[in-house]
């Protein structure tokens, strides 16, 4: 597919977009030129779910075009007085429930085993390949450093190579504890792409069917199918590069298109220029990319771009987002505090501010626009708004994730049962259940600290708010102490099986406990319908998951029939013996169905 509106030009592997309302072109450091194969590679990883440790987020999770490339959810951060609904609280992302190095759940302060919550919000991802350095206090710089070899791999200019990494390792937002790049890699290189997506836009879908494993898309991208954390993060970083939002009403009105904006929003736009807003938010990028402390709150809740510079003049700093698109954002500032235009404008127009340490000298007097203010509103939330970025048209066009399917799957139905404390067991469930995937597991949350739990498993529907005991899986002992502190977590791997396509699986948790009725609390019940994927059912001889059955497969299962594995039960018997090899031999030789 050709990028419309791009072409490359010479130098420094600019890529010049139609240039109406005059932003500069986009460059590509010598290290990492543009190529189409590189670039919807980088979309395809953006966009998979699978990149992280337990399918549950992708890159695009938190910065959805519709929404000016950020988070459209909203959750809370207690904030450091670890309490909710007071001033500290910040309206940031949710990321994943806790992980240890094991990959079992842990529960964790704050949170307990529910989704972790960032301290900062999302920024917007749209024009970030303008920019010197990338987040909220600036620490992915524009020297990008391999985090395998400690090489340097873009001197300058490689922000976005830099930022595109930081979630992927992260125990917050896409990652266990401890996640190394050997375990991402290793994933990649068995993984269908976009596995677990929907509706995937016809570039993607049109590489994938020439090359259906990451390997090969790798090959394409860059020359062979080694898959290396410095690869996907320039393959990421050329998909960002590509998302230029240049077609916004003032865009075409300052090329010379006088109706492309309303009489409001050119009053707006007027008054907007000639104010101190013009200053930090400077066109065309409607950023100076520059780090300032407008006085949000304290400083000792976040010292922003001092945690990386170790200025005492950074203190509090953060960095000035874009307003390009600002009207499609849920939220605004870093702390996610404000909910519209008007009140990031009532803010600035704020005298009675009290949060003045190291506030900039540009703040110390309000910025009032007194009749003029919802013009100006006007102008930011819609004369800035690219409708291809509204719309999620291409390049802004995207796959459907499978967390935002509605309704969910895994999905929880029916009450739960309280025991000690008054306080139900929580049910876990949130990763999808894709056939053939042995790390899917069930976590239980908020039980009796030290109490044994079962969990039980069923075809049938559950009657009377219980799932039938058909299988017990268990029993667990319940870590913590007290009541509403015990948690666990149940492996459950799903087959290789082609004929569990569509099955549908009731799960519910178990806890003996004095003080429930009948002694036994009872968590809400989990409904699993076990799917192929866009890829389509694997294989079960394909044991390698490459897409292709060869020897490699033969020494992959006995392999891992020699280690034991729950894998190398091929009969699904419970057992591991001869009969299971035979199986695995027989579907080797009658290939795959």
């Amino acid at each position: 597919m050709v990028l419309s509106g791009t072409v490359l030009v010479t130098g420094m592997t600019p890529c010049a977009s139609a240039q109406g309302g005059g932003l500069p072109p986009v460059v590509f450091p010598p290290e990492n030129p543009f190529s189409e194969s590189k670039r919807v590679l980088g979309k395809i990883l953006f966009w998979d779910e699978q990149l992280s440790s337990d399918n549950t987020m992708a890159c695009g999770t938190c910065h959805i075009p519709a929404n000016a490339g950020s988070d459209p959810r909203v959750a809370v951060h207690p904030g450091l007085d670890g309490i909710t609904g007071t001033p500290d609280d910040k309206q940031a992302s949710p990321g994943m429930v806790h992980q240890n190095a094991l990959e079992l759940y842990e529960a964790i302060e704050l949170f307990d085993l529910r989704p972790q919550v960032t301290e900062r919000r999302a920024q917007q991802a749209l024009t970030a390949m303008f920019a010197p350095e990338l987040l909220w206090d600036g620490r992915a710089s524009g020297q990008f450093v391999d985090p395998q070899t400690g090489e340097t791999v873009i001197a300058t200019g490689g922000a976005l190579e830099s930022q595109a990494l930081r979630p992927i390792v992260s125990s917050v937002e896409m990652a266990h504890a401890d996640r190394d790049w050997d375990q991402v890699t290793q994933k990649l290189e068995q993984a269908f792409p976009l596995a677990l997506a929907r509706d995937v836009p016809a570039d993607m879908a049109d590489a994938i069917a020439q090359h259906p494993s990451y390997p090969e898309l790798f090959a394409e991208a860059f020359g062979d199918s080694g898959i290396t954390p410095a690869r996907i993060a320039m393959a990421i970083a050329t998909y960002e590069r590509t998302l230029v939002p240049d077609q916004t009403p003032w865009d075409a009105f300052m090329a010379g298109n006088n109706g492309a904006m309303t009489p409001q929003q050119v009053n707006g736009w007027n008054a907007f220029r000639v104010s101190r807003c013009a200053v930090c938010h400077e066109p065309p990028t409607f950023t100076d990319h520059s780090f300032r402390n407008i006085g949000l709150r304290p400083i000792a809740e976040d010292t922003g771009r001092q945690g990386v510079t170790n200025d005492p003049d950074d203190r509090g700093r953060f960095k000035v987002p874009t307003l390009r698109n600002a009207g499609l954002e849920p939220r605004y500032m870093h702390t996610g505090q404000f909910g519209s235009i008007p009140q990031v404008l009532g803010f600035y127009a704020n005298p009675n501010n009290p949060f003045i340490d190291n506030r900039d000298p540009l703040l110390n007097v309000p910025i009032v626009f007194g009749p003029n203010a919802g013009d100006v509103a006007d102008f930011i939330t819609n004369a800035l708004t690219d409708p291809r970025v509204a719309s999620e048209i291409f390049p802004f066009d995207r796959p459907t994730l499978h967390s935002e399917l509605v309704p969910g799957n895994p999905r929880l139905q029916g009450g739960a049962t309280v025991g000690s404390g008054g306080i139900a067991p929580a049910m876990v469930a949130n990763m999808p259940p894709l056939i053939g995937d042995q790390s899917f597991k069930i976590g239980i949350d908020r039980g009796l600290g030290g109490a044994t739990a079962w969990l039980a498993v069923s075809q049938s529907p559950p009657v009377n708010g219980q799932v039938a005991r058909d299988e017990l899986l268990g029993p667990v002992t319940l870590a913590g102490l007290l009541p509403g502190e015990g948690y666990a977590t149940m492996p459950w791997p799903i087959p290789r099986d082609p004929s569990l396509d569509g099955a549908v699986f009731f799960m519910q948790w178990i806890v003996e406990d004095p003080a429930a009725a009948n002694g036994q609390a009872l968590s809400r019940i989990a409904r699993l319908t076990l799917f192929c994927g866009s890829g389509g059912c694997p294989c079960p001889a394909d044991f390698t998951q490459d897409g292709t059955l060869d020897f490699f497969d033969v020494l992959a299962y006995l392999g891992a029939f020699s280690a034991d594995l729950a894998t190398a039960d091929f009969n699904s018997d419970g057992t591991l013996d001869f009969f299971d090899v035979l199986a695995f031999l027989e579907a080797f030789d009658a290939g795959c169905p």
